[in-house]
């Protein structure tokens, strides 16, 4: 080394380095920042989140939508981190009925890009406000989803909305079937006709159709605890097995995130009251975070959306009496190789309906349809007016 000159410190050496990369490497500029929010990466940008007690004050007592609200903002990051559990790209998160949105804050201080629709005038012009403020991260959109794809004639009024108007506002494309979910959706139930939001969902994800034509939609929702129960009740819990049980199983993966006790909750019913439905056979303590993931291989093996309203049908028969036999039910349809097929099938002869499989069901089903019964016009007016005794 030649006298004069002294070695760099550790500081120069920094930015000596940071010298000959930067021509490689480049500033974080504009089009960096563009690069990581096209990969579903957004910068925090650090709002504030109210406590319950300011945000409580945001709710209003009256007037509007009635329904349950995250208001804490440790549930909300509890939320925040089930929804961002898991690897793989990060997705768009439509949250339906933010209210004065705890969650949403959360969601996109951690760098979520969100897409808020939302019906009750109170909050959706604050949720605007929030919109104009950012860049692109937050899109609010007037609408209900529990009034998504109403089966009326004529213009769709507002709040209820169409999926493809929503979907295209969000700027979400249909993609096949196998590949990656396109977008996770998050609400809480309302508790009036629970029940039958829940066959909604289930017709409309069998049928491909509303929302799961644009593939499979994951569903993160907090329903009742008693619900819960029910659709994740195993053969011989005769009490609970139903065949709301046996069709979300064949249809989802159905993992269970988190339990939080009702009065975690805000509601703005009239009277304060929480409201909590009363249930005697099932527990129903806590709102349930449940995960509903369509399966990739739902439609495989014969069943396919152009025929699952007889799958579901026959479902629903068979668990109409979960104590009767199923070879008496297969009979009751004039079918006379019964025996022979259950058999082949590796089916108990003499199985009761609610000890059946949710698996086994579809494996009967698609067996059934290479017999003519599913062909006798009898089975098919049958079934058209099961569709139409459900309430949707």
């Amino acid at each position: 080394m030649r006298a004069g000159r002294a070695l760099p410190g550790a500081a120069g050496c920094g930015r000596l380095l940071a010298a000959g990369l930067r021509p490689l490497l480049g500033e974080r500029g504009p089009c960096w920042a563009a690069a990581r929010r096209a990969a579903g990466w957004w910068p925090s940008p650090e709002l504030r989140v109210p406590q319950a007690a300011e945000a409580e004050r945001l709710v209003p007592q009256t007037g509007g939508r009635c329904g349950r609200f995250i208001v804490c903002p440790q549930l909300a990051r509890t939320v925040q981190r089930c929804l961002q559990a898991g690897s793989g790209p990060q997705h768009v998160v439509l949250e339906c009925a933010p209210g004065p949105g705890v969650l949403t804050r959360t969601l996109l201080n951690a760098g979520v890009r969100v897409v808020a629709l939302e019906s009750h005038p109170a909050f959706l012009s604050k949720l605007q406000s929030l919109e104009n403020s950012l860049d692109g991260q937050l899109k609010v959109i007037y609408g209900d989803f529990f009034r998504l794809d109403p089966l009326v004639t004529g213009a769709v009024k507002p709040p209820a909305v169409c999926s493809d108007k929503l979907f295209e506002a969000m700027g979400i494309a249909p993609v096949p079937w196998r590949a990656d979910i396109p977008v996770k959706i998050f609400g809480i139930f309302p508790q009036q006709k629970e029940r039958s939001k829940l066959w909604r969902l289930l017709f409309i994800l069998y049928e491909c159709s509303s929302i799961y034509r644009y593939g499979r939609v994951e569903l993160n929702i907090f329903i009742s605890e008693k619900e819960y129960k029910v659709l994740t009740a195993k053969p011989g819990e005769m009490r609970t097995y139903q065949a709301l049980s046996v069709l979300w199983q064949v249809g989802c993966d159905i993992q269970l995130l988190h339990m939080e006790p009702w009065s975690s909750f805000l509601t703005n019913f009239k009277n304060g009251r929480l409201a909590i439905p009363r249930s005697t056979l099932l527990p129903n303590d806590h709102l349930c975070l449940v995960r509903l993931t369509p399966q990739e291989n739902l439609f495989t093996g014969g069943l396919k959306p152009a025929n699952s309203a007889t799958f579901i049908f026959m479902v629903k028969q068979c668990l109409t009496k979960p104590r009767s036999k199923l070879i008496d039910r297969l009979n009751s349809w004039s079918l006379g190789n019964a025996g022979k097929l259950l058999k082949a099938l590796e089916i108990p002869k003499y199985v009761e309906t609610g000890n059946v499989y949710p698996e086994d069901y579809k494996r009967l089903f698609c067996a059934l349809q290479n017999s003519s019964v599913f062909a006798e016009s009898w089975f098919h007016d049958e079934v058209l007016e099961s569709i139409r005794n459900i309430n949707l």
